[in-house]
C-alpha cells in the first residue's frame, strides 16, 4: 500500500500508510495538493502552482510564498514526498495512490477485458472510486474547469460503456432508474437516450421508451435547432414497429 493515498473524485481525501484519514487545513493547502495530485510523479511548473492557487492576484514574491506552502505540506503529510525542481515541484507518488488516474487506469483495463460482463464488472469497479463530483474543494476555480470537465466526461463514457454491456447481457430492465437520472441530467447526450429507450423496451415499457425519444426530440430542437441522429430515429422507428422486445438482447 502507498505511503499516502490521495482521493480527488468528490471532496479532496487523504489517507495514510494505516488507511486512516488525515485532515488537511487550509483552501491554500489543499488547492496546492490538489494540483500536484492531478499529475502524480510529474513536475508541476511553479508558475502553474501560483496560477492554481493564487490565480489572478499573486502575492509579491509568488515564488517565496509557494516554497513556504510547500514546506507547510511536508509537515502536514510527512508520509509524502514533494519533490523540489528549478522549475517547479513533482508530488513523488505511484500514480495508482491517487484515486483519478487508478480510475483512468481500471476504465482503460475494463474496455480491454474479454466478455460484456468482465466490461460491465470492471467499469462497476472503476465508477465506483467516485464519492462526489470530481475536484470537489475548487469546484469555483476557474483553473480547474478543464481537468474538472475531462474526469466528468470520462466518468461519464465509462458509465454509458457500462450500460451497454449491461443492455447487450440482458440486464436492461435494471438501468431504468439509473438512466432515467442521467438523461435528465444531460438531456442532449443521444447514446444515454438511446440506453434509456432500451432499457424501458427491456422492462416492458414501450410506451415510456417513445416518450424518452420525444423528450430528447423536443429538447434537441429547442436548444440546438438539430433533429436526432440517424441511430437514435431508427431505434425509435423499431420500437414503433415492435421490432424490439423485451427479450431482444
Amino acid at each position: 500500500m502507498p505511503p499516502v493515498r490521495i482521493g480527488i473524485l468528490g471532496p479532496l481525501e487523504v489517507r495514510d500508510d494505516d488507511d486512516a484519514p488525515v485532515y488537511v487545513a487550509g483552501a491554500r493547502l489543499r488547492t496546492l495538493l490538489i494540483i500536484l495530485a492531478l499529475e502524480p510523479g510529474r513536475l508541476v511548473t511553479v508558475g502553474r502552482l501560483v496560477d492554481g492557487i493564487w490565480g489572478d492576484d499573486p502575492p509579491a514574491g509568488a515564488a517565496n510564498a509557494l516554497q513556504a506552502l510547500v514546506s507547510r505540506l511536508r509537515r502536514a503529510l510527512p508520509g509524502l514526498t514533494v519533490e523540489s525542481h528549478p522549475a517547479g515541484y513533482r508530488l513523488a507518488l505511484e500514480p495508482d495512490a491517487v484515486d483519478a488516474a487508478r480510475f483512468e487506469r481500471q476504465v482503460a483495463a475494463a474496455r480491454s477485458a474479454s466478455g460484456d460482463a468482465a466490461v460491465e464488472d470492471g467499469l462497476r469497479a472503476a465508477l465506483a472510486l467516485w464519492r462526489g463530483p470530481a475536484l470537489l474543494d475548487v469546484a469555483e476555480s476557474e483553473f480547474f474547469e478543464a481537468p474538472r470537465a475531462r474526469l466528468d466526461e470520462l466518468r461519464l463514457t465509462a458509465t454509458e460503456d457500462r450500460a451497454d454491456a449491461a443492455l447487450r447481457l440482458g440486464r436492461g430492465a435494471g438501468l431504468t432508474t439509473e438512466l432515467t437520472t442521467l438523461v435528465a441530467e444531460y438531456p442532449l447526450r443521444e447514446r444515454l437516450a438511446g440506453q434509456l429507450m432500451r432499457a424501458l423496451v427491456a422492462a416492458g415499457r414501450p410506451a415510456e421508451a417513445l416518450a424518452a425519444y420525444e423528450r430528447t426530440r423536443e429538447a434537441l430542437a429547442d436548444q440546438l435547432g438539430t433533429d436526432p441522429s440517424p441511430e437514435l430515429s431508427a431505434l425509435h422507428t423499431a420500437i414503433l414497429r415492435g421490432d424490439l422486445t423485451p427479450a431482444a438482447p
